[in-house]
């Protein structure tokens, strides 16, 4: 049986970083990154199954979430603004991203592939599960913004006022039970959550 490159190629996540057009106090690779959105669209398809009565699969939600970024390894991150400031530009992108990801499963062996498909390639997921995985993505980013300002950091100031824009416009009831439950913690100090007492 041929190598499979393909876990030795997932691991390059860490050494590509975000937001690389900000002044960062702490740079942000996008293999934490995919962590933190496996966690929100798993805890948004649970949200959406307990609080709306709806019967999302909370594990594939987060198993895509976990590879949602990866064809950054190949395209690499491609800023925000810039991806979405034409039409043209944002369709050229979702191709690339596409040719990106059957590269990536080119290098599986076959039996995997299929499996691995369901993850990779959007089309492959309801869309509703990829609405609240695009919704953990915009979360992620607004924590990161959050972050950034409690260091003092007033560059992320306006992207978290477009991010919460962005997430409002998504109408999405399961995010606003998670920023009314969840969102305000993140500006508590490690002594205010009580973590070890």
């Amino acid at each position: 049986m041929a190598q499979s490159h393909f876990f030795a190629i997932m691991s390059r996540m860490k050494y590509i970083h975000r937001w690389s057009l900000m002044n960062n106090t702490r740079l942000e690779n996008i293999s934490e990154h995919s962590l933190t959105v496996a966690m929100l669209a798993h805890a948004l398809a649970l949200i959406s199954n307990h609080c709306l009565g709806n019967q999302i699969d909370a594990e594939h939600a987060a198993a895509v979430a976990l590879f949602h970024d990866c064809t950054e390894i190949i395209t690499g991150d491609l800023p925000t603004p810039i991806k979405y400031s034409s039409k043209t530009l944002r369709n050229a992108y979702k191709d690339i991203e596409e040719e990106a990801a059957h590269q990536l499963l080119e290098t599986l062996p076959s039996y995997l592939q299929k499996d691995y498909a369901r993850l990779l390639l959007p089309k492959e997921t309801d869309a509703h599960t990829r609405k609240l995985i695009k919704a953990a993505d915009k979360l992620s980013a607004l924590i990161k913004c959050m972050e950034e300002e409690q260091m003092g950091n007033t560059e992320f100031s306006r992207a978290k006022s477009e991010i919460l824009f962005a997430l409002q416009q998504m109408e999405l009831q399961e995010v606003d039970i998670f920023i009314e439950d969840f969102l305000p913690s993140y500006n508590l100090s490690l002594d205010d959550l009580n973590i070890a007492r």
